[in-house]
């Protein structure tokens, strides 16, 4: 018998159970990507596993827009009770060295609850590429200086600035090209206009599990991984962020949940508030040393 069941035959009896007015909360998941991406995924995947842990029901809200601002506004004007979270992510940290002028200060303006889950991002050739590795990769950059061409999409997506980083941490001269999709980069790189791609792996796993294109490496070797999150208003109160952050931690220990995200090329990962704090915090150093190295202008 379900609860509404249960309900029904009480009424009968012209009894009212103690649940009966028990009233549940609506919590918003503000999310600063389209529905169908990686963080979207991750974010419905923990939205449901919270829901039926707290009874409450947790939705996701997509507010796409360049910078994060649109979500992060939303967080921003909401009230700090717990029921309207920012899922945070590094383009949060690279969006802080990107725009000359951000509606917020993510460092100030939000409060961290928890890590829930990093991947990767690898660096790819075609299937038919001669390079095979990713000593090769690199002999190649330096034996031609400036001649090597690695895709991306957009200038100052994490991608991009991976690239620029990848860069600098092999001491090679390459060009970046930046695409206006995903799908853009693989035709490219499936169609020699490039040499490499360094893309996110979840979106391109099919490709790359068909044999169209190769992994030489994730970035991970250079402590370069994506990230998402969960921050709520700065003044939610701390009783209620670690409320919070207890029940992430609890869903993403489910077996279910890291098949789930594991599916996604997602490592299901929890922390404490502390924790992502100090990622968010060093991940905004990281990735404004590389845009200005990179010499990207801000926008």
């Amino acid at each position: 018998m379900n609860r509404r069941d249960v309900l029904v035959a009480f009424a009968a009896l012209g009894v009212t159970p103690a649940f009966a007015g028990v009233t549940r909360e609506v919590i918003r998941i503000v999310v600063p990507f389209g529905a169908g991406g990686i963080a979207d995924l991750t974010a419905r995947a923990v939205a449901e596993a919270l829901t039926a842990r707290t009874g409450d029901t947790v939705i996701i809200d997509n507010r796409p827009g360049a910078g994060g601002v649109a979500a992060g506004e939303a967080v921003l004007r909401a009230a700090p009770d717990g029921r309207t979270l920012l899922l945070v992510n590094n383009g949060t940290a690279v969006s802080a060295g990107l725009f000359n002028h951000l509606p917020f200060d993510a460092l100030r303006d939000f409060a961290p609850v928890s890590l829930i889950g990093t991947f990767d991002l690898a660096i790819l050739v075609d299937a038919a590429s001669p390079l095979k590795s990713l000593r090769d990769l690199v002999a190649a950059a330096k034996a031609k200086p400036g001649k090597l061409n690695i895709a991306t999409v957009a200038v100052g997506s994490t991608q991009n600035l991976a690239a620029e980083l990848f860069k600098s941490k092999e001491g090679i001269a390459a060009q970046v090209v930046p695409f206006n999709s995903t799908p853009a980069v693989v035709t490219a790189l499936r169609g020699g206009q490039v040499d490499a791609a360094i893309e996110i792996l979840g979106p391109v796993k099919s490709q790359v599990d068909a044999g169209a294109i190769r992994v030489l490496s994730t970035l991970a070797k250079y402590d370069i991984s994506s990230w998402n999150g969960l921050a709520v208003p700065a003044k939610t109160p701390p009783a209620v962020v670690a409320k919070l952050n207890a029940d992430v931690q609890a869903v993403l220990a489910m077996p279910e949940i890291k098949r789930k995200l594991a599916a996604l090329d997602v490592e299901a990962r929890s922390s404490t508030p502390a924790q992502l704090g100090a990622l968010l915090a060093s991940e905004t150093r990281r990735w404004s040393e590389v845009i200005a190295r990179a010499g990207i202008p801000k926008q």
